[in-house]
């Protein structure tokens, strides 16, 4: 009985080590599935120097791709080709942006979110004059601005904004 214990604890030892060691070195080109090795093509060559972390993060992104349809790639695509086109300067304002935005409560993140689809439904012309008032504002008349349509319903917002 002894023997067969020690025998269990020594397997589950292994076994927690290969899992941890997988962890560590991440996974090889050959245990990704063909579909994975399609999507990710344009990564082979510099696949087995990805950190574990990297490799995850982009077989997450290619499972996300494969299911996408073909207007949504296309959007993802544009997205990726202004980010490409943004000074480091910029992305790294957006990262912030985005960080401070993920430690907002959820609700105020659904806030956010609806009145951004809300701006998205608009016609190009009046979104681009709403983006003009803003940037002529000054500092203090911006975060007036914020205050009062805090106070407001959706409703109220959307008809403030667009007058």
């Amino acid at each position: 009985m002894y023997r067969y214990l020690r025998l269990v604890v020594l397997l589950a030892g292994i076994f927690s080590a290969s899992l941890a060691w997988g962890a560590v070195t991440g996974t090889s080109w050959d245990q990704l599935t063909k579909e994975e090795q399609q999507s990710l093509q344009p990564f082979k060559e510099q696949w087995p120097s990805l950190s574990p972390e990297k490799q995850r993060r982009l077989r997450k992104n290619a499972e996300k791709w494969d299911r996408m349809t073909p207007d949504e790639r296309k959007e993802a695509q544009d997205r990726f080709s202004r980010w490409q086109k943004m000074s480091p300067e910029q992305r790294e304002v957006i990262r912030k942006r985005f960080s401070e935005f993920r430690k907002l409560p959820p609700e105020e993140q659904a806030r956010i979110r609806s009145r951004f689809r809300w701006f998205r439904t608009l016609p190009p012309e009046q979104r681009e004059v709403l983006r003009e008032k803003w940037h002529r504002m000054t500092p203090d008349e911006r975060k007036n601005m914020r205050e009062r349509l805090q106070t407001m319903t959706p409703e109220e917002q959307k008809k403030f904004l667009l007058q």
